[in-house]
């Protein structure tokens, strides 16, 4: 069965860094766009990033752009998200998934189908 682990959330600082990282096991998603979502308590599932099959395309959310950045090894069948300057408005359960819908243009949960279970990444002041 095809599974996405996350791993890499934790405690930051504000103004520090993280890096996430989403493994793929029971079949390859090589061939697929992926993508990084986020949700924080009392609030909806909120778009990040994605990127497409080969990881020369990417696109982020504007609350994102120029402090995270998307990328993949297809050899790993692992995706990343490096996240900088963190804020404590970042503070949320990330989560990633694999685009299996392209009825839009990525940035809606509904065109992404096996998710990971979220790794909680937590910005204090």
């Amino acid at each position: 069965q095809a599974q996405l682990v996350e791993s890499g959330g934790g405690l930051v600082q504000a103004g520090g860094s993280l890096r996430l990282s989403c493994a793929a096991s029971g079949r390859t998603f090589s061939t697929f766009g992926m993508g990084w979502f986020r949700q924080a308590p009392g609030k909806e599932r909120e778009f990040l990033a994605l990127i497409d099959w080969s990881g020369d395309n990417t696109y982020y959310a504007d609350s994102v752009r120029g402090r995270f950045t998307i990328s993949r090894d297809n050899a790993k069948n692992t995706i990343y998200l490096q996240m900088d300057s963190l804020k404590p408005e970042d503070t949320a359960v990330y989560y990633c998934a694999v685009r299996r819908y392209y009825r839009d243009d990525g940035t809606r949960a509904g065109e992404y189908t096996t998710w990971g279970q979220g790794t909680q990444d937590t910005v204090s002041s």
